[in-house]
């Protein structure tokens, strides 16, 4: 039988870097690179990047998978993205980027977001776009570009996501797909189209929006000067969207925990609902249907800035011999070092370390680190818990799910399974594959997903260890609404 050797590129437009992924169509990795770049912050709690800085790092990427002449990029028959959300790129009549792309976790428009939650009305929100509004998302931008940068809100032409701004470049086609565009606050997610109302709330014109497609969905053919003369795009989906197809996270009820920069419960739904205080996100899902996603900020982050910035040390050293002491430690870290979005929606949370005496170790408060990191996704999980939807088993992905001792202290704090991959590539390897469905290696992203993905490894809760965390965690709960005036006054 003649060897399929259709291939398909994943391209995950992160925080820090841009990740490619060469897969064959039966999902098997071929080839990876990953490019760097840098984050810029101005000021306080300001996060810009400069989008040129993306497209420079995926030319070079999609060079480097082919370098070795291993793999010929004529045999490429799709590309697709993952990419960071909620980031606001605004381009001129020229297609030139006018300012740096401010980020998904950049915190400078409280007073825009409170405009709209206050003033605008969350219930009115919430029935235009299905969310309310979060400093982070894009909407909120747009309204601090317009107060603070009026000369540059005069130049738009075109405003478009992260990933979206690559796609652009990459196809000349503008378009956005409809679980990115969710995280815009523009979006009627319900009826999958541009809110004209919520448009008009931020003095939006409506042709700077780009047109929208499914994630599988054929947007463009990629342009002779990227060397990938066969290659078909797909519009993507966002980072976390993308994720959870490269989990497998596609069916009614699927769980996906995502341990990255930022840290996400992602859960699958076959229909479209509503958290009723709005403290989930309620978008639509890569597959055509629709999911429920509670963020918090920082996750593997937090992890790495206490490991490196302030211990200066080896990972494994900073918590040798915590694995026998899960759910036993008084110390407590509050994880909100960029401040928090789900479920609190709040700029001003700080990180914080409690409960430290003369004995406290070091090695206490790095197993801290982790477990307030897990404490914060409990606590989305329990707002999906209110909503009827109960999280008995979750995949799990990202750089931290690396972290086997983290893998358990999630597992015993959710009380739930948490399934390893074979393949963890995360948004990247969701790339590809709805860049499979979109070029018809598959007939739909479920069918990609049974036939690619494959779980690895299982760990599973300590019915014990489960129960000294529940006791831990209402301690947990208790110390963030202490706080709250404190961190205001900061």
């Amino acid at each position: 039988m003649e060897r399929n050797m259709n291939t398909y590129i994943g391209i995950d437009l992160g925080t820090s870097g841009v990740k490619l992924l060469l897969v064959a169509a039966d999902g098997s990795i071929l080839a990876e690179t990953t490019e760097a770049y840098p984050v810029s912050y101005p000021k306080d709690g300001w996060s810009e990047q400069n989008p040129s800085d993306w497209l420079s790092a995926v030319k070079k990427g999609i060079k480097n998978l082919f370098d070795g002449g291993m793999y010929e990029a004529k045999d490429v028959k799709g590309v697709s993205f993952g990419g960071q959300m909620h980031g606001l790129v605004m381009l001129d009549k020229e297609g030139e980027v006018i300012r740096p792309a401010i980020l998904w976790n950049d915190g400078r428009t409280q007073k825009q977001t409170d405009y709209l939650n206050e003033v605008i009305g969350k219930e009115k929100l919430s029935a235009l776009t299905a969310n309310i509004a979060f400093a982070g998302f894009t909407a909120p931008k747009i309204l601090w570009v317009e107060e603070n940068e009026p000369e540059n809100f005069k130049r738009i032409d075109k405003i478009c996501l992260p990933k979206d701004y690559l796609a652009y470049k990459m196809t000349g086609v503008f378009s956005s797909d409809y679980s990115d565009a969710s995280g815009m606050l523009l979006l009627d997610v319900k009826n999958k189209c541009w809110s004209k109302e919520m448009a008009e709330v931020c003095h939006v014109k409506e042709e700077w929006l780009p047109k929208l497609y499914e994630s599988y969905e054929v947007t463009g053919r990629v342009l002779g000067e990227y060397g990938l003369p066969s290659a078909l795009v797909t519009a993507g989906a966002g980072d976390n969207a993308a994720a959870a197809i490269g989990t497998g996270t596609v069916k009614n009820g699927d769980a996906n925990v995502s341990l990255g920069t930022s840290g996400t419960v992602f859960i699958a739904g076959d229909r479209f609902s509503v958290d009723k205080k709005n403290a989930l996100h309620a978008f639509a899902h890569a597959t055509g249907k629709w999911h429920l996603m509670g963020c918090i900020l920082s996750a593997a982050s937090a992890n790495k800035w206490w490991i490196e910035d302030i211990l200066s040390g080896d990972y494994a050293l900073a918590v040798k011999g915590m694995e026998e002491k899960l759910g036993e430690g008084n110390v407590y870290f509050l994880p909100y070092l960029m401040g928090e979005r789900s479920p609190h929606n709040d700029v001003n949370a700080r990180g914080a370390f409690i409960g430290m005496r003369p004995d406290t170790t070091k090695e206490e408060m790095s197993l801290a680190v982790l477990e307030g990191v897990a404490f914060a996704l409990k606590d989305c999980v329990e707002v999906a818990l209110t909503n009827g939807i109960e999280v008995k088993k979750t995949k799990i992905c990202g750089g931290g799910a690396k972290s086997e001792l983290w893998k358990k202290i999630i597992a015993n704090v959710l009380n739930a399974e948490v399934c390893s991959l074979e393949t963890e590539q995360g948004p990247a390897y969701g790339g590809a594959i709805l860049a499979m469905v979109g070029t018809g290696e598959y007939a739909s992203v479920e069918e990609a997903a049974e036939k690619v993905v494959k779980v690895k490894s299982s760990v599973f809760p300590d019915s014990e260890t489960a129960r000294k965390y529940e006791r831990k965690y209402r301690v947990f709960k208790e110390l963030y609404p202490a706080l709250k005036n404190a961190f205001a006054l900061m």
